[in-house]
């Protein structure tokens, strides 16, 4: 794991390179923030009520919730009704589903014949079977069962007889499934694979859920097994044949897909818009209910604020929307085409409620896209999810990396909580605001030992985390929505503050002229920037 940036209420952030060392000096930008930024921060910290997000984690953490199924239209009423009873008009945006709305009823993995020791099965390990499995026959069926180690070669498939088998393998569950069962007609497989930063040798009952293809006429299936039962399984094996009796029941709901979206109108400039995102679908309590819960927490908060008096409405529109990761922004951006040329920002949220003591995820900005996206620097280290081949051309610099940090910052020196940033790396929400242009960046948590598997679970998440994560996306938000003339002189101090410190920093790292060009050229940007806020 790398080394964390540690944030106190009087320590500089530091980023850590691989050798210990601190690399990067970061001014406290949170003593910059625009009066304006301040007085909204103070009016909402004690606004955020953290049971709100908690009470949407309770609801949705034991659901498996994927586009068009009953759990995930459920986890977004749930959250529909909260927002309506606030006095706010929620409504559903709806559009054409590309998955199946699979539903996982039941299933079972039993040692030999049908009342044999159970190994796997929905109550004890919850989502160990694939999305897309099929349903068995009533009352299951006895299948023998074949290693083909990793799975994922021809080879490993050279003079085996896998035809109506389940076979065990080591390798992703879908490139085993498309060797197996798509090639060569297994009956379903079963798969042991598992990231290695969620400590198998530590962890032995955690399993990382996963998909195969939906293939109707297969009618197949595939778990995901732990190490305890990855095993078992092979230890039986060494002794001779072994047979398994597998029962499923899954369903498939032809429904739309669908989007909730939820607006306070802008005053002044309603054509502009700051525009805030959690995804609804996957089966984690930090993945992605704590996100849910979070936005909703902000909502109600701003709303709340508003309705006292102790903050004005915004002069721009702030947007919620709860839908399907990726997808569910993708037709936002095609069904608002004159909406999208006005968005000022897009915060994306993102497993946002770790208990990091229990995961080892700490809160992280992942940043717009900027220099430290394209030339590894040792000042901005990856996280495990890792960095991806990053067009220059995305790369062009905003206030908001820096403002939003300055916010996260503000909550760090009043609650002692850590902050952390990483480069653009991609993978939610904000990927596609940023490839249609607009500024956006991520809050997020990670590495999470938990993340994708089926420990990812109530006990797991933290109110509080949450309340700090609500209470900096409320306060960036409501900022940038209302902010005017009069804030651009402080706006332009933050930026240019962040911009000396960073260019102190590269200059010590020894970075080449083109990399200094790049943070000068992307800092004359974000300065140019600050004046989208005058209205």
């Amino acid at each position: 794991m790398k080394k964390s940036l540690l944030v106190t209420a009087i320590v500089l952030i530091t980023a850590i390179n691989l050798s210990g060392q601190a690399s990067f000096h970061l001014p406290p930008l949170d003593r910059e923030l625009p009066p304006r930024a301040e007085t909204i921060y103070q009016r909402l910290a004690d606004r955020v009520d953290a049971r709100a997000a908690m009470d949407v984690v309770t609801f949705m953490a034991p659901l498996w919730r994927l586009a068009g199924n009953p759990a995930f239209e459920a986890s977004q009423q749930f959250i529909f009704e909260r927002l309506a009873a606030a006095g706010l008009e929620p409504k559903y945006e709806t559009y054409a589903n590309s998955g199946q709305g699979w539903e996982y009823v039941r299933g079972s993995v039993r040692l030999g014949g049908p009342g044999g020791e159970v190994l796997l099965s929905k109550e004890t390990h919850r989502v160990d079977l694939a999305i897309n499995s099929m349903s068995t026959r009533p009352g299951g069926g006895t299948l023998r069962l074949v290693d083909v180690g990793e799975g994922i070669s021809d080879a490993a498939y050279e003079g085996r007889d896998v035809k109506g088998a389940v076979v065990l393998a080591s390798g992703n569950v879908s490139q085993v499934w498309n060797f197996a069962a798509r090639a060569r007609g297994a009956a379903g497989v079963i798969s042991t694979a598992i990231a290695a930063y969620t400590k198998p040798a530590d962890t032995p009952d955690v399993l990382q859920w996963g998909g195969i293809g939906y293939v109707e006429s297969l009618h197949s299936f595939a778990f995901k097994a732990t190490p305890r039962v990855g095993a078992r399984l092979r230890a039986e094996l060494a002794k001779g044949p072994v047979s398994l009796h597998v029962d499923i029941e899954t369903k498939f709901h032809q429904r739309a897909n669908r989007t909730l979206v939820v607006e306070i109108p802008g005053r002044t400039e309603p054509d502009q818009r700051v525009v805030l995102v959690a995804h609804v679908q996957e089966p984690g309590a930090n993945d992605n209910a704590s996100g849910c819960g979070t936005l909703l927490a902000a909502a109600l908060a701003i709303q709340d604020g508003i309705r006292r008096g102790s903050i004005p409405p915004p002069a721009r529109t702030i947007t919620f929307l709860w839908g399907d990761e990726i997808s569910g922004s993708r037709q936002w951006l095609k069904d608002h085409p004159d909406q999208v040329k006005g968005v000022v920002a897009m915060l994306s949220l993102d497993m946002t409620g770790e208990d990091t003591p229990k995961t080892g995820g700490t809160f992280l900005i992942e940043k717009e896209p900027d220099p430290s996206a394209v030339w590894e620097r040792p000042s901005d280290p990856h996280t495990e999810w890792g960095a991806g081949k990053v067009d220059p051309a995305i790369v062009k610099g905003s206030f908001l990396n820096d403002f939003h940090l300055a916010v996260a910052l503000r909550r760090a020196r009043d609650a002692n909580w850590i902050v952390r940033t990483n480069p653009y790396e991609g993978g939610s929400d904000h990927t596609v605001f940023t490839s249609a242009g607009v500024p956006a960046l991520l809050n997020w948590h990670f590495t999470d030992r938990y993340y994708h598997t089926n420990l990812d679970t109530l006990d797991k998440v933290s109110a509080t985390e949450m309340q700090h994560v609500a209470i900096v996306v409320a306060t960036t938000a409501t900022f940038l929505a209302s902010a005017d003339r009069t804030d651009l002189a402080a706006m332009t101090k933050l930026v240019e503050t962040a911009r000396d410190a960073r260019l102190r920093t590269e200059q010590k790292n020894n970075a080449t002229p083109e990399i200094l060009q790049a943070w000068r050229k992307g800092y004359d940007e974000a300065i140019a920037s600050v004046s989208r806020l005058q209205n």
